[in-house]
């Protein structure tokens, strides 16, 4: 990939563009491969360049995902200008790869062109932001509003084909902020009510789009 087509490097003066390509590396994860884990000593900004990578928290036995980056997405930022410990663990949720600079790559890009600094803030800003929707979503609206949101995104996606849940259950779970458990009985309630159908194995396509949308903005 051309890194100068990525948002966060595009436009960049040629003297910071220079120093992202000679001073980054890059490394590939496979599919459930651990990036970092909450606790550990942050020693990189990493950029995504392909794949998809989450980021989630463990509460006892509940793990909670606070956010998710594809291509173009950073990781590691706050830990690494806070000077502070990793505060979730971040995990490949599929094959990944990753543009990584060190704090000293950084600060060259920055010096480079001073602009670059404003970017990384506005992603941090947008990051907070989604977080704080997150937060409300999990914590506001109900497992079955959320999970129909969920689907609504996942059928919009496919262009209304039959679609795949594009994670395990037991990672939507995650992603919805509940168990396994919870999203399977969901989803059989949402089958039930004459919502949903399941099409083959893994597959599922939206038979009332406006009955479930109108369920995905109850609290």
């Amino acid at each position: 990939m051309n890194i100068s087509q990525l948002p966060l490097f595009a436009g960049l003066l040629p003297a910071a563009l220079n120093a992202v390509q000679s001073r980054s590396i890059t490394r590939d994860f496979a599919p459930g491969a651990v990036l970092w884990r909450v606790g550990g000593t942050p020693k990189a900004l990493h950029i995504v360049l392909e794949g998809e990578v989450r980021v989630h928290h463990e509460l006892g036995e509940r793990v909670r995902v606070l956010h998710t980056e594809g291509a173009g997405g950073t990781l590691g930022d706050v830990a690494l200008f806070a000077g502070s410990p990793y505060p979730a663990t971040a995990v490949a949720a599929q094959r990944t790869r990753c543009l990584i600079l060190d704090a000293a790559a950084v600060t060259a890009i920055i010096s480079a062109d001073p602009g670059f600094a404003l970017r990384l803030l506005q992603r941090l800003a947008l990051r907070v932001q989604q977080l704080i929707e997150r937060l409300e979503h999990t914590t506001e609206w109900s497992v079955q509003a959320r999970l129909a949101r969920y689907l609504l995104q996942r059928a919009t996606a496919a262009e209304l084909r039959p679609f795949s849940l594009g994670a395990t259950q037991a990672e939507v779970a995650q992603e919805l902020g509940t168990v396994r458990e919870v999203v399977v009985r969901t989803l059989r309630e949402l089958r039930q009510q004459g919502l949903l159908e399941t099409t083959t194995r893994g597959h599922y396509r939206i038979c009332d789009k406006a009955a479930l949308e109108a369920l995905a903005l109850k609290a």
